[in-house]
């Protein structure tokens, strides 16, 4: 039987940082965070779509933070 390992996991929800590999005007990018950027190099990661159709916003229509807060966690595109 296999024995199961429970290890830490944490959740960072950066709520307005956004990403983009061009590091050309991005604050983000220029910011002195070691302890973000070591938690970056080191520890497994995902990107998440919380924008546009991706969280159940009509085409074109323009959303705010609330709609994204709305998915953490839902699994599925909540409609607008």
């Amino acid at each position: 039987m296999t024995k199961l390992t429970h290890r830490p996991i944490m959740l960072l929800i950066l709520d307005g940082w956004g990403y983009s590999e061009d590091s050309f005007g991005n604050a983000i990018t220029a910011s002195n965070k070691p302890n973000f950027d070591r938690l970056w190099q080191e520890c497994p990661h995902a990107l998440l779509s919380a924008s546009g159709l991706d969280v159940g916003l009509p085409r074109g229509q323009m959303g705010n933070s609330e709609v994204g807060h709305l998915h953490i966690g839902a699994g599925c595109p909540v409609l607008q």
